[in-house]
């Protein structure tokens, strides 16, 4: 197995997007959103998507870059045929508009955020027994 990712599992095109959002499933646990929606593939593509006001562009791109060093190290344990939305939120109350005052999730470390993911995953019956 190739050891980066490649471009036939990330989620590009706006209809397949719009079609996550549309028809999937929602899970959510501490900063994370989880949608999920069957796919007619071989394989799991996701898209990372911080909210508006996680950030600057160094946090938002910071938080891509490491949730899909976590989809890379564990794809093999994801089963096929599934089409995934990461959303990134802030930590803190849970309230209609962007909590300014908020910790980030790039406050969390690397390990805290991929035990969450991945029991997200498991949650959302992504991972393989």
């Amino acid at each position: 197995m190739r050891k980066n990712l490649t471009k036939d599992r990330i989620l590009r095109k706006k209809t397949d997007i719009d079609t996550v959002f549309a028809h999937g499933k929602r899970f959510s646990k501490a900063c994370f959103k989880l949608v999920v929606v069957k796919n007619l593939l071989e394989v799991s593509r996701f898209i990372v998507i911080p909210v508006k006001h996680f950030g600057n562009s160094v946090e938002r791109n910071k938080i891509r870059r490491q949730i899909k060093e976590i989809w890379r190290e564990h794809s093999q344990d994801v089963r096929p045929g599934f089409d995934v939305a990461i959303i990134v939120y802030k930590l803190g109350r849970k309230t209609g508009k962007a909590n300014k005052n908020a910790t980030s999730g790039t406050s969390l470390t690397f390990a805290e955020k991929e035990n969450t993911l991945l029991n997200l995953l498991e949650v959302g019956g992504l991972l393989e027994a």
